[in-house]
């Protein structure tokens, strides 16, 4: 048992006794635990009870190292500590906190470990085990993979445990009490006789108090929350417009700027000539930074306007010419030189192929746009060797590391405030926004520096979703599918996205073949395989990564084959599942949507399936042929979590991720010429149309026994079960995105 002791510049130093993931009150994934990061920035009169929980006349605050970008982060993460620390909701206020090591994402090496070692069993353990620890070493605190719930589900609940108990064992030693004989309610201490002491007047008491650890959670019997519906903790602010953004932030003597960069991704600038932006009003100063300049002026408006006023001369991008190029580099990336992965190769393909009537298709999905709500801002001050920041974002860690380097000083001199995000979808996983305010930053020492992007220079300068390609060789027989083999090709994005922060990333990129490798069906001839085309656009992670291309490239394989062999789409999925967890997905949604057949007449239904982060999510999709084109009428979505912990959320999540994938099959697309993306706003990148939505109905499963999130697993399925309810009403086979491009929709 470890034991609180005298605290240090009013922090305890906590014992190093711990079980899994990275909380002083009770879990670390190894022996030696990172350090508290909350030690050391603490104000007079506040105590750090754990990395996770600070403590303070004010009461408790809930250190968020998760990002929120809308998904309601803080509010889930919120629920997990009170629900054992015996808050009300209320009472929690929230800090996203420092960056910290401490603070590394336990769940991201569960998907990483599985397609290293794809069957279940000790080996899938061990490398989970060795991932993770290379994670921990690394200090990856990243929000990302639908990861916040399975991270943060234990170690939350087990430090507001431990705190919870501690702070009874302080209550009962002030008092001469058996801690036995109390308990808690409303962040307060109850004593036998009735009287309530809170938490905060226990600070004084902690010290030298043993840390209570190995606290038994609470059964979900006892939750107060979760698993109840929750009106989430910002629901007031966003509701009534006061909820404040990182593009709202003003500091005191801050300057606004804007940036000029070139179109052409990785271009450089040759020259330029600012004569007549400098003539503008409020203008103070144009800078040059990587791959442009910057206008610093007295607002926003007038910054963007002056950077208009810039005249440049660009370098050209290394980028492919044309799209066509692009769509070239993928087909001739086929060869067994740039095979990448080979992890699904069940029974004989080729053998199974060679005395078949060979089906062949191929499928494409295009370049996508992140096109967040709000676009990215950063304000940064350098002065004295120091600097601080204030910016939405993700990846934390990456972000201090990249502010040092540009302005000379040690990482632990970078502080960082993350703000509320309106949106990300994978977007905030970068900061080159960050990097450019802090080029500006160090020329104008001690002058806080406010950079937000214009909608044309974020959309332009966006590293999109990777563009994608597969070819399909398939075979039927005796109204069965028999035989499936899929090759995907695709640049790498982890190799893209990771190389910007200067992290090699060795082996196979599993997001080549996320959601086609692990596809849950027991097909006999089935193989699938990755390929590396080169770096063409650079790319980063978009909102379900690999499985949102060769989820559909799996499922729209399928189709044709089912079709082909004559049997229901629906019907051979659940004859060839050999997954229950899945298996029981597929029935719930077939029974939710009444399943009778793909319909006819100007009706059509599609079914798809796809394993992503975990989640085996299963869609079914209902359209009618009209006058004015395809209507999306009804969407029924079934998927299984484990737990679902709030389910007002969960739904709206769902329901948000299949309407963000069902627009973006219909209408998105990134296209480039001569490194220049062609689409910089809405009215060339359209989402889905209020008019156009369908109504969803949601259902969560709860058969698994680990938790998994629901922020990214209902995209994937969703542009297959379109194409296949439009095939089903039309007869047109839709096997590249967007589907505008081939049928007209209402």
């Amino acid at each position: 048992m470890g034991r609180l002791k005298t605290y240090s510049r009013r922090a305890f130093l906590v014992g190093s006794v711990a079980v899994a993931g990275g909380v002083a009150f009770g879990i670390y994934a190894v022996r030696t635990p990172h350090e508290n990061p909350l030690d050391g920035a603490l104000a007079e009169g506040e105590v750090a009870l754990t990395p996770y929980l600070r403590l303070d006349a004010e009461g408790v605050t809930l250190i968020t190292p998760r990002a929120d970008k809308g998904q309601g982060a803080y509010h889930v993460q919120a629920a997990l500590l009170a629900e054992e620390l015996d808050l009300d909701l209320a009472q929690v206020r929230v800090d996203p906190g420092p960056p910290g090591a401490a603070y590394w994402n336990t769940a991201l090496a569960a998907e990483a470990a599985e397609f290293s070692v794809p069957s279940a069993g000790l080996m899938r353990n061990v490398a989970e085990t060795a991932v993770g620890a290379v994670m921990k070493m690394m200090g990856m605190q990243i929000t990302g993979g639908s990861t916040t719930v399975p991270d943060q589900f234990d170690k939350l609940r087990s430090a507001a445990a431990s705190a919870r108990e501690t702070l009874k064992a302080a209550a009962a030693k002030q008092e001469g009490l058996d801690a036995s004989a109390l308990r808690t309610e409303n962040g307060t201490v109850i004593l036998p006789d009735g009287r309530a002491l809170p938490y905060a007047a226990l600070i004084p008491a902690l010290a030298g108090v043993d840390v209570v650890q190995d606290v038994a959670l609470r059964p979900p019997a006892d939750w107060r929350y979760l698993g109840k519906p929750m009106q989430r903790i910002d629901m007031l602010a966003k509701s009534t417009g006061t909820q404040v953004y990182g593009i709202d932030l003003e500091i005191d003597g801050m300057v606004h700027a804007a940036v000029k960069l070139n179109p052409a991704q990785g271009g450089a600038l040759l020259g330029y000539d600012a004569t007549e932006a400098e003539k503008l009003r409020g203008v103070q100063a144009v800078l040059p930074v990587t791959g442009g300049v910057a206008v610093v002026a007295d607002n926003t408006w007038r910054a963007f306007r002056a950077a208009e006023a810039v005249v440049a001369e660009w370098g050209p991008s290394e980028m492919p010419a044309s799209m066509d190029d692009h769509w070239q580099a993928l087909a001739a990336a086929f060869t067994r030189d740039r095979q990448d992965s080979r992890q699904r190769d069940d029974g004989d393909i080729e053998t199974a192929l060679a005395g078949a009537e060979v089906i062949e298709a191929e499928y494409r999905a295009p370049y996508l746009a992140h096109a967040p709500l709000e676009p990215i801002s950063a304000i940064v001050r350098v002065e004295d060797g120091k600097a601080e920041v204030w910016t939405g974002t993700q990846v934390p860690r990456f972000v201090q590391k990249n502010v040092a380097a540009i302005a000379g000083i040690a990482p632990e001199d970078v502080t960082l405030h993350v703000q509320m995000m309106g949106g990300s979808f994978g977007h905030r996983l970068e900061d080159e926004v960050v990097k450019r305010a802090a080029e500006v930053a160090v020329q104008m020492p001690g002058v806080p520096v406010k950079l937000t992007y214009s909608r044309e220079e974020d959309m332009t300068h966006d590293f999109p979703r990777q563009i994608a390609m597969a070819r399909l060789r398939g075979a039927v027989s005796g109204g069965k599918v028999t035989a499936l083999d899929l090759d995907i090709a695709s640049p790498s994005v982890m190799v893209s996205q990771m190389g910007r922060q200067g992290i090699s990333v060795p082996g196979p990129d599993s997001q080549i073949v996320s959601g086609a490798w692990n596809a849950p069906f027991a097909i006999p001839h089935h193989r699938v395989t990755g390929y590396r085309a080169p770096e063409l656009a650079p790319v980063s992670s978009w909102r379900s990564v690999g499985a949102s291309h060769a989820g559909f490239f799996h499922n729209a394989a399928l189709d044709e084959l089912i079709h082909a062999a004559g049997a229901d789409p629906l019907e051979e999925r659940l004859r060839l599942c050999n997954d229950p967890l899945a298996r029981q997905v597929l029935e719930a949604v077939a029974e939710m949507s009444d399943w009778q057949g793909v319909l006819g007449e100007g009706r059509g239904r599609g079914v798809a399936l796809t394993t992503s982060f975990g989640v085996r999510c299963a869609e079914v999709v209902e359209v009618r042929v009209t006058d004015d084109g395809i209507k999306l009428e009804n969407v029924w979505v079934a998927a299984e979590v484990g737990r679902v912990l709030d389910p007002v959320n969960f739904e709206n999540l769902v329901q948000g991720g299949v309407i963000f994938a069902l627009g973006h099959a219909i209408h998105g697309e990134i296209t480039y010429e001569d490194g220049i993306a062609q689409q910089s706003n809405y009215d060339g990148y359209p989402a889905m149309r209020l008019s156009q939505a369908p109504e969803i109905a949601v259902r969560g499963l709860e058969n698994g026994d680990n938790i998994r999130g629901i922020g990214e697993p209902p995209v994937p399925p969703a542009a297959p079960a379109l194409a296949g309810a439009i095939f089903a009403a039309t007869g047109t086979r839709l096997r590249e995105m967007p589907f505008a491009k081939f049928v007209a929709f209402a």
